[in-house]
């Protein structure tokens, strides 16, 4: 063979094993709780640098408009896996007992709900008894505002009156004293607060797990047809998933460039905030050092299972062992993401 040929012989071989390595890749569709901002850079990291596809994944990333549609559209079979609130995954269930598709959560990502009261230190609001009697404001389908009975509850509050509005308002509304407090995820509100003119020095913030409310946040949900026929491309999501989680905590700014690319307009310089500030408070809380990343308490679990029904008023009660299953979470080795602990 002379060498032209060979060369030939060598690039068909070649392209022939790319191709199967294309063909033999799964294809995983992924949903995000919200759009793109600073914490979807924990799953925009490991795509951009080929975790996902070293695994042999083929993984598409699409943005949310909220944890209760993502938690919908992956039990419809419109996603396979997605990332959201573990409180509207209990919700789906116990609302939809007999759905054939209930996802679950495979992975804890926000080991608290980032969940938070917020109010200007103006309205001489500093703790929560002194929300009582006051007007509080949220969209209807705020995870702190549906979760809020819970936080009522444990800290003595009562008499709050609420007023909806549409997500953009609501930080404007406080603002402009249309209402005194707001519930919100912390590090969204608050750098809305600062968007609109507030100083940080002037923003009270009231997180829930800093109030006796210990709900569990975000965690990344699959499908059972997926759990079912392909659970080891879900190890290999979450595994390749910690990886790149790990360089991301370690570098943020290096995450946010990969939020940039899919979203050019983002605020590089608010968004690397707002990564951080989502790390520190639920990603490496102290409750996720003492749990272990990616994990969860299956006593803390029924807890929330049980506080959740109350709170949401929902149609049968949530069974915490049908929302969960922790059976496809990489070793400890591979978990072990956090930084130490300052």
């Amino acid at each position: 063979m002379n060498k032209r040929a060979f060369l030939q012989t060598a690039a068909a071989l070649a392209a022939l094993a790319s191709l199967g390595q294309a063909q033999a890749q799964t294809a995983i569709k992924f949903q995000l709780d919200w759009r793109f901002e600073g914490p979807a850079a924990l799953f925009l990291l490991p795509a951009a640098k080929g975790h996902f596809r070293d695994a042999g994944l083929n993984v598409t990333i699409d943005s949310g408009n909220g944890s209760g549609g993502t938690v919908t559209r992956v039990a419809s079979g419109t996603y396979d896996m997605g990332f959201a609130d573990m409180a509207a995954l209990m919700e789906f269930h116990a609302n939809n007992p007999d759905a054939p598709n209930k996802p679950v959560a495979v992975m804890m990502v926000y080991n608290n709900t980032p969940a938070a009261v917020l109010a200007l230190k103006k309205s001489g609001i500093s703790k929560p008894a002194d929300l009582s009697g006051r007007k509080l404001g949220a969209p209807v389908f705020d995870a702190g505002r549906k979760a809020f009975p819970i936080f009522e509850k444990a800290n003595n509050v009562s008499n709050v009156a609420w007023t909806s509005m549409d997500p953009p308002l609501r930080e404007t509304m406080l603002v402009r004293g249309d209402i005194d407090a707001i519930t919100g995820f912390s590090f969204t509100s608050l750098l809305n607060l600062e968007a609109r003119g507030v100083k940080p020095e002037d923003v009270v913030i009231m997180p829930y797990a800093d109030y006796g409310v210990k709900l569990y946040g975000n965690a990344i949900i699959a499908s059972p047809k997926m759990i079912q026929e392909n659970p080891e491309a879900i190890k290999a999501f979450l595994k390749a998933f910690a990886k790149g989680a790990k360089e991301v905590i370690a570098n943020p700014a290096a995450g946010i460039e990969t939020v940039k690319a899919r979203d050019g307009i983002i605020n590089v310089a608010l968004e690397t905030r707002r990564l951080q500030l989502a790390i520190n408070s639920v990603v490496a809380s102290p409750d996720a050092r003492r749990e272990g990343f990616g994990q969860v308490n299956p006593g803390r679990l029924a807890l929330m299972a049980s506080q959740v029904s109350d709170a949401y008023g929902t149609k049968t009660r949530i069974n915490p062992t049908a929302v969960w299953n922790g059976s496809f979470l990489p070793t400890a080795a591979e978990l072990n993401v956090l930084p130490a602990a300052r």
